[in-house]
C-alpha cells in the first residue's frame, strides 16, 4: 500500500486513544482523514481491502472521469496536469495512492467493520470489526462508497438462464465478447459506456435495454464541460433548470425517437433530484444513430433460455450485462441506529450528524449534478469542522 508511514500491525486499543475512525479508503474517506488531520484531530482509516481506492481498481478498463481534472481533486493535492482533462481509471488510482502518501494518512488495510454502535457510556462509538476486534472511537465517518453492493434485479427465471449473466461491476473490457450477441441492461452512464465499448471491441450485436429514457448531455460543448453547467445551476429552481435544459437539448441533441430513444418526458433536474444523473455522451448517440447499438424495451423476465422484454418480445443474447446499479449496503453497519431513510441512504451527510447519533458522519452517498468528487472534497472540510465542534475543539 502506497502510504508514507508503515501500516500498523495492530490497531490502537489503549483506553487513552480514541481516534476518529474513518470507514473506507476511497476518495471520500481519504479526503475526510486529511481534513481531520489538518485540524489536529487523529483519524484512522479502516479499509477492508488491501489497498486504497479498491472500488476504482475494479472499474472497467476504458473508464475516464466525466468530471474535469481540476474539479475532481481532493483537498490538499492537485491531480497532475499530465493526467489530462478527463482522468483515466488507472491514473485516478495512482492519484489516490499518492494522496495517502503525500498527506501521511494513517490507514489500516484488511479490516472490515461489521457494525457501529454507541459505547455503553454514550460518549463515543464502538466498532465491531473483523478478527473479533472492538475499537472505540470518539467519532466515526462512514465512507464505504456509493457503489458498494452490486444489485441485479430478481427477474423471474433468472436462476435458470443458461447464458452468461453478469453485473457491470465485473465487466472489464470487450475482449471476451468479440463476435458475440450481447444485451446491456440499464441506460445509465455505466450501461451506455459499456455498450459503446462492446461496439468498438467487435461484438457482433449490441442491444441496450431501457426502462426509463435517460437525459443525455454532451460531456463537453465547445470546450465547456457539462460539469461546469451543473455547478452553476444546482442552486437554481428546479422548474427553471428543467426548462433551460429542455431547450438546450432540442438545439444540440439529435432526435432518436425512430431508433427507440425518444426525448425524456420529465425534466432533467427533476430527475436529478430523484437520484438519476444525466448520461454524458461518450459515443452512445452516434452508436444508436448508426444502428450499432439497438435500443430495446426493459427486461421483464427470463424464460426458456430467452430474455422477455416489457413489450412482449423475446430475444436470445449470448450474454447479458446488468448495469443495474448498486445498493449502499449500510443496513447491517448502521441500520439499527435509525439514521437511514427508506431507500437505505443516510438521512444527513457532510458536516451534519443525526440527532439520534451525534458524532456519526457520512460522506459519498449522493451523486450530485455538480460531480461526486467535487462534493466529497467539500464535505471533507464540513465533516472536519463538525467533528471539531463535537469534540469541543480539542485535537486528538
Amino acid at each position: 500500500m502506497a502510504v508514507s508511514r508503515p501500516t500498523p500491525t495492530h490497531l490502537p486499543s489503549t483506553p487513552a486513544e480514541h481516534p476518529v475512525y474513518v470507514i473506507g479508503a476511497g476518495p471520500g474517506g481519504l479526503a475526510a482523514a486529511y481534513a481531520l488531520r489538518a485540524r489536529g484531530i487523529r483519524a484512522v482509516v479502516l479499509e477492508k481491502s488491501d489497498a486504497v481506492g479498491a472500488s476504482w481498481r475494479r472499474h472497467y478498463d476504458r473508464l475516464h472521469l466525466h468530471t474535469t481534472r481540476r474539479l475532481s481533486a481532493l483537498p490538499g493535492l492537485k491531480i497532475p496536469r499530465r493526467f489530462g482533462r478527463w482522468v483515466s481509471r488507472d491514473d485516478m488510482v495512482r492519484y489516490l495512492e499518492k494522496y495517502a502518501e503525500h498527506h501521511e494518512l494513517e490507514i489500516v488495510t484488511g479490516v472490515r467493520v461489521h457494525r457501529v454502535e454507541r459505547t455503553e457510556d454514550g460518549t463515543g462509538w464502538l466498532l465491531h470489526a473483523s478478527g473479533g476486534r472492538e475499537l472505540t472511537g470518539s467519532a466515526v465517518v462512514v465512507a464505504t462508497g456509493y457503489n458498494h453492493t452490486p444489485r441485479i434485479p430478481d427477474w423471474p427465471g433468472r436462476e435458470a438462464y443458461a447464458g452468461e449473466l453478469l453485473h457491470a461491476g465485473t465487466y472489464r473490457d470487450a475482449g471476451p465478447y468479440a463476435g458475440r450477441d450481447v444485451l446491456v441492461v440499464g441506460a445509465g452512464n455505466t450501461g451506455a459506456e459499456i455498450a459503446v465499448d462492446l461496439v468498438e471491441g467487435g461484438a457482433a450485436r449490441v442491444r441496450l435495454a431501457v426502462r426509463t429514457v435517460p437525459h443525455i448531455v454532451r460531456r463537453s460543448t465547445l470546450g465547456w464541460p457539462a460539469q461546469y453547467t451543473g455547478v452553476l445551476v444546482r442552486r437554481l429552481p428546479v422548474r427553471l433548470v428543467d426548462g433551460l435544459s429542455r431547450q438546450q437539448a432540442r438545439l444540440s441533441m439529435p432526435d432518436l425517437s425512430a431508433r427507440g430513444l425518444p426525448r425524456p418526458d420529465t425534466g432533467l433536474y427533476s430527475r436529478v433530484r430523484q437520484g438519476a444523473i444525466p448520461v454524458q455522451d461518450v459515443g452512445l448517440l452516434d452508436a444508436v444513430r448508426s444502428g450499432q447499438v439497438e435500443v430495446v424495451a426493459a427486461v421483464e423476465s427470463f424464460e426458456a433460455g430467452k430474455v422477455v422484454l416489457a413489450d412482449g418480445s423475446r430475444i436470445e443474447p449470448e450474454a447479458v450485462i446488468a448495469a443495474t446499479g448498486y445498493a449502499r449496503g449500510l443496513e447491517g453497519l448502521v441500520g439499527h441506529l435509525e439514521v437511514l431513510d427508506p431507500r437505505g441512504r443516510p438521512v444527513v451527510r457532510g458536516g451534519r450528524t443525526p440527532k439520534s447519533a451525534p458524532g456519526l458522519y457520512f460522506t459519498g452517498y449522493t451523486n450530485p449534478i455538480s460531480g461526486m468528487l467535487r462534493e466529497l472534497a467539500r464535505d471533507a472540510g464540513r465533516i472536519a469542522k463538525g467533528v471539531a465542534a463535537h469534540l469541543g475543539g480539542r485535537g486528538r
